[in-house]
């Protein structure tokens, strides 16, 4: 069944008519997939790893192989120009929704339809839990981009992420501590909850440490990204409870972006 969805509710004029076009925000696209269809699939691409075309022709295998949203971002070299020409290009060939996965302030593009709007809470630098959200808020509201409220957390082994974001990063075998983090991003009201173990991570959060997040979380929504590459991995984590998944390494690393996402998402899908 083709999805269906439309950024804001709008009115558009044809000659001194005026019809009322009804939408859906991207974050009620995404919950109603969760709901009706199983584990939502998001393809993460990284601005900085190719050209803006070829990010493009990636996004539009991707969509083709039945992922229900493009992720674009990065943790180095993911803004400015690369940002928003990639985000141009992408937007020509697909027609799910844009949403941005900032690494910092600079991961703000007025060319998305939404924003993951998150801190990341176990961070040392408080840059990455409030300052750069700070300065990357009114950007945000001047622009209109949906601001979806996140709480990210990354886990052993971390990857560049967790460098970057200088992450006391959550031992494998503590469940208890992800659940932690989790409860206290959903009681500051965060919408969402992201167990992150690290682009190109060789293996992928445990599903004991998904499932015990997912208990405390109830109906909010839990993302699981990180050494994911195949379609047994990705129903570990959807099976254990993951809302949804993000795979981002394996579309740059493959011959065939369309066979591997499909693989992926009829593994997770009802």
């Amino acid at each position: 069944m083709q999805k269906v969805w439309l950024l804001k509710s709008t009115c558009e004029k044809q000659g001194s008519q005026k019809r009322l076009i009804l939408t859906m925000q991207v974050e009620e696209y995404l919950n109603d997939i969760a709901e009706r269809e199983g584990t939502v699939h998001l393809t993460l691409i990284d601005p900085a790893s190719q050209s803006p075309e070829a990010a493009a022709e990636i996004a539009k295998a991707a969509v083709a192989g039945g992922t229900d949203a493009i992720l674009i971002g990065g943790s180095t070299g993911a803004g400015g120009v690369a940002l928003d020409q990639t985000l141009i290009k992408i937007k020509e060939q697909v027609d799910v929704p844009t949403i941005l996965f900032p690494g910092n302030a600079g991961g703000v593009s007025t060319h998305a339809d939404a924003i993951f709007f998150m801190s990341l809470l176990n961070s040392r630098d408080i840059n990455y839990i409030t300052t750069n959200q700070v300065m990357g808020a009114p950007i945000v509201y001047k622009s209109g981009i949906e601001p979806i409220s996140m709480a990210y957390i990354i886990s052993e082994p971390g990857g560049t992420v967790g460098w970057v974001g200088d992450a006391k990063l959550i031992p494998r075998n503590k469940p208890e501590l992800a659940a932690a983090y989790s409860l206290a991003g959903k009681y500051m009201g965060m919408h969402y909850t992201y167990l992150e173990a690290g682009s190109g991570a060789d293996r992928p959060i445990t599903p004991e440490t998904i499932g015990a997040v997912k208990h405390v979380l109830g109906d909010n929504k839990l993302i699981v990204g990180g050494g994911i590459r195949d379609g047994k991995t990705a129903k570990i984590c959807a099976d254990a409870g993951a809302d949804m998944i993000v795979t981002g390494t394996i579309v740059e690393e493959t011959d065939d972006v369309k066979k591997k996402i499909e693989e992926i998402v009829s593994a997770i899908k009802k």
